[in-house]
């Protein structure tokens, strides 16, 4: 195991935050896995401590066949940002952005820099286009905050690799995934081993969020070079492990091994793995997601459990205005699965209560939220 340090520039006078990366094996293939990029979605980072011990064992054992990359803490700046006894690890402090926004969108440099360099080998055009995100990531200007100079390093560390998976979690939550919907044939037994209730498919959900950054520059260079053989050569995915208060160990080390086991499927680790369970579930379009919000302010009840399958005009929860006696019911407006639903049980304007997962687009343009 080898433990590289990266110190981030800007910090304030007289302190410094570090990014620690921890590299396992080697080889020409590679998967990159990072934890807590949101700072106060703890699971994630859990599991990360459970996945750097089984993969120092695992090499050990001589048993990686390719290079693992782990970041048990993606967000050394979120990470200490507490107001009054409560973590917000998911908007930076100064500058009001979302950590997981407005990573490097890498297409167009890297086409510019590749024309007429492409063919018909597969092999040859990866390590090409590889090769050209990493020099067009060097050839940004210097970075002109932390938050900057932490996108562009976590971007250079996963560009180049064939898995990418990002650990995050929602406020109460099912097991679920996010990804494009060319990547999910790839990701299915990901998705059966994690035991996922849901899948939610995009191919640009907006926003340029870590995983889609790293994965929809390989659909696009398809796109700009027809004529030439480039596969989608990066399958990334966010993996929402639940809650923010699931960071039990026992599901945490599960978790963990069945991150694992998709290594081994995609053929990062050699040895005798169970195989992935034959049920999966059911792929939707992140555009089929329905919000719920609440009309107007109150306390509120939660009607569903986390996991049920509704259809439209079921009941998700309730809003009781404590001063005015006003009540609402909210439904759920299209069937689906209800996969997360809000930890405040006070109805705030504009902040989303319950999410359903259902097959029917109802929604456009910007899919995610800040």
């Amino acid at each position: 195991m080898e433990h590289i340090k990266y110190l981030l520039p800007w910090t304030a006078s007289g302190t410094e935050r570090h990014v620690s990366l921890f590299r396992f094996g080697q080889g020409p293939r590679k998967a990159y896995i990072q934890a807590s990029l949101h700072a106060d979605e703890l699971p994630g980072m859990r599991v990360a401590v459970e996945l750097k011990r089984r993969l120092l064992e695992l090499e050990e054992q001589g048993r990686l066949n390719g290079v693992v990359e782990l970041v048990p803490m993606a967000n050394p700046i979120g990470i200490g940002q507490m107001f009054q006894a409560t973590h917000q690890g998911r908007f930076e402090f100064s500058s009001g952005k979302n950590f997981n926004r407005d990573f490097p969108a890498l297409a167009d440099a890297v086409a510019d820099r590749l024309e007429g360099q492409l063919g018909a080998d597969a092999g040859t055009n990866v390590a090409l286009v590889r090769s050209a995100m990493l020099a067009v990531l060097d050839e940004l200007p210097a970075p002109a905050s932390e938050l900057d100079a932490l996108r562009c390093l976590l971007m250079r560390h996963a560009c180049d690799a064939d898995v990418v998976l990002d650990l995050h979690c929602d406020f109460e939550s099912i097991m679920l995934l996010y990804a494009m919907p060319q990547n999910w044939p790839r990701l299915q037994s990901l998705a059966a081993r994690l035991h996922a209730g849901a899948a939610l498919l995009a191919e640009d959900a907006g926003g340029s969020a870590f995983d889609e950054a790293c994965a929809i520059p390989w659909l696009q260079l398809a796109g700009r070079f027809p004529e030439a053989d480039i596969p989608l050569a990066c399958v990334a995915a966010t993996i929402e492990l639940r809650g923010m208060a699931d960071t039990e160990a026992e599901p945490c080390a599960l978790s963990a091994e069945a991150i694992l086991g998709y290594l081994a499927d995609q053929g990062l680790i050699n040895g005798d793995w169970p195989e992935a369970p034959t049920d999966c579930c059911e792929a939707t379009p992140f555009a089929g997601a329905q919000y719920a919000y609440a009309p107007h302010p109150g306390v509120v009840s939660f009607i569903q459990p986390l996991g049920a399958r509704v259809k439209v005009g079921d009941p998700l929860f309730e809003v009781i205005d404590p001063i005015t006696d006003r009540h609402s019911v909210v439904r759920a407006s299209t069937d689906g699965i209800l996969y997360a639903r809000e930890r405040l049980r006070f109805a705030q304007p504009g902040l989303w209560l319950a999410k359903v997962a259902g097959s029917t687009l109802i929604r456009q343009g910007r899919l995610l939220s800040d």
